[in-house]
């Protein structure tokens, strides 16, 4: 058995000037940066897991090896991975599991993506190209194959999505349209205080007031009730970052400070159902609650003896949740974030927790002793990832996934094909650029499970966001439409 997995070393870069370099250069910088923080020499020498967060913005015919060629090392294991908003906390929780184990000793986990740069380039007319492309083109990794119900109602943004979860919480909660909007204002405007202290980080360092964020406007517009623009997460953006786990013993031969480390105490995953309409309680994560819960008791701790929180902020569902979960009132003083979230800091593709997890070191080396705890979200409120750490090391044993996974609800059946009464369980409203409503995504409860269904009618569109709609009666027909590839197909509207 290996000895406690601790961090050693963290860095992080975020570039301005839409001119950040491509992102085999962003990452031979932050790797580098991130021994350079350990204070120690020989670290990357002494990496023997070189793992890489997929990357949006270019694809490598081999990037981990690239990369460990940049850098001058031939690390045993190369890795790199899919995508989600879980992985780099994944990676981070495999790398302690696999030191516990004495599999590895020192793991160096790196993210970047240069979006921002790339799409400035595009609404030029350039078409940036980076160095070792793929003999071939590679498919975008998803994750689950596309359910045919969804492909039909065009339940593809993830700012849609999550607004469903949150207007059924708004609803379960029984709280009015208009108080439960001005809560998510409230709950996001001190986390842009916390983007704005971080000035060379984030990718907005401004801080906004509640009606800065929940008054819509030219440029705050409404985008999917209740969201407004600055409730949601920014992806387009230049930034990199990177931390190095080791076990305890590889620490110490290389002579890492213990003020520098911070140890992993305990962590988790577990994942709800795929497809929003299959998930039994739209108005909480049970899964979440699970990857929270068994990573606080495996740390030891509760959730009020955490004091350094991230919790994953792509919307404003997956931190009412994350509260949810943690039993946090509206009276909790605890800074949800450590970045200023993904709105505000910047949400690059699947590597925030990079930046995340880097910033909670920083934090816990300045109040040694604290504990942090961080959370990731992947899909559409499908995967849930939890990491406690402090600088104080503990007694880490992996979770019982099994356990918790068996402990889940069973998803719910899609209904593709229906006609006639149903109970709205969710809905949302899509609104386009100039801010107007345009069609309404439902989620409604029928006989044998759950269906997809769309409203058109502008009078009731705007009449949702005055008056509550979950739990309303509605009739549903099937409605034929043709998709792109020429097959027929049905979507289910209301009438």
């Amino acid at each position: 058995m290996g000895t406690n997995p601790c961090i050693i070393g963290v860095a992080t870069r975020t570039w301005r000037g839409l001119d950040a370099p491509e992102p085999l250069e962003m990452w031979t910088e932050v790797v580098a940066d991130a021994a350079h923080d350990s204070g120690a020499a020989g670290v990357l020498g002494r990496i023997d897991s070189l793992e890489v967060v997929y990357s949006q913005t270019w694809q490598y015919d081999d990037a981990p090896r690239r990369l460990a060629d940049r850098l001058g090392v031939d690390p045993p294991n190369l890795h790199y991975t899919g995508i989600g908003g879980t992985t780099p906390q994944q990676l981070a929780n495999r790398a302690a599991e696999r030191i516990l184990a004495g599999d590895l000793d020192v793991v160096a986990i790196v993210s970047a993506e240069s979006l921002a740069t790339q799409a400035a380039a595009k609404k030029r007319g350039d078409r940036l190209t980076y160095s070792f492309a793929p003999d071939e083109r590679r498919p975008f990794p998803w994750e689950a194959p596309f359910h045919p119900a969804e492909l039909a109602h065009d339940v593809f943004p993830a700012w849609l999505t999550f607004a469903l979860f949150d207007n059924a919480r708004r609803a379960y909660r029984r709280v009015p349209l208009d108080d439960y909007r001005r809560s998510l204002a409230e709950m996001m405007s001190p986390m842009t205080a916390v983007a704005a202290a971080h000035p060379d980080d984030a990718w907005f360092p401004i801080e906004r007031t509640v009606d800065d964020i929940l008054v819509p406007r030219a440029e705050n517009r409404m985008v999917g009730y209740p969201y407004t623009k600055y409730m949601v997460a920014v992806m387009d953006v230049d930034m990199a970052g990177a931390f190095i786990v080791a076990s305890e013993e590889a620490a110490d031969r290389l002579g890492v400070s213990r003020d520098a480390r911070v140890y992993l105490r305990g962590w988790a995953y577990a994942a709800d159902p795929v497809y929003v309409a299959e998930h039994a309680e739209l108005h909480r994560s049970p899964a979440m609650h699970a990857a929270i819960g068994e990573a606080l008791r495996n740390a030891g701790a509760g959730a009020d003896d955490v004091a350094h929180l991230d919790l994953y902020s792509c919307f404003g569902s997956s931190l009412n949740f994350a509260r949810d979960a943690l039993g946090m009132q509206a009276s909790d003083t605890r800074p949800l974030t450590v970045t200023g979230g993904l709105a505000y800091h910047g949400g690059p593709g699947s590597g925030y927790m990079t930046h995340a997890i880097a910033h909670m070191a920083r934090v816990l080396r300045e109040h040694a002793g604290d504990l942090g705890l961080t959370t990731g979200v992947g899909m559409a409120n499908t995967k849930h990832v939890a990491g406690v750490w402090s600088t104080t090391p503990g007694t880490p044993r992996p979770p019982d996934y099994d356990a918790l996974a068996s402990a889940l609800p069973a998803p719910l059946a899609i209904v593709d094909h229906y006609e006639g009464r149903a109970t709205v369980a969710a809905y949302s409203v899509v609104h386009g650029r100039d801010g107007a409503p345009e069609w309404g995504l439902l989620v409604c409860d029928v006989p044998g499970g759950r269906c997809y269904a769309r409203l058109d009618d502008i009078v009731a569109l705007e009449a949702s966001e005055r008056t509550e709609v979950v739990g309303a009666r509605v009739s549903l027909r099937p409605e034929r439409i043709e998709m792109a590839a020429g097959e027929g197909t049905r979507h289910l509207v209301v009438r």
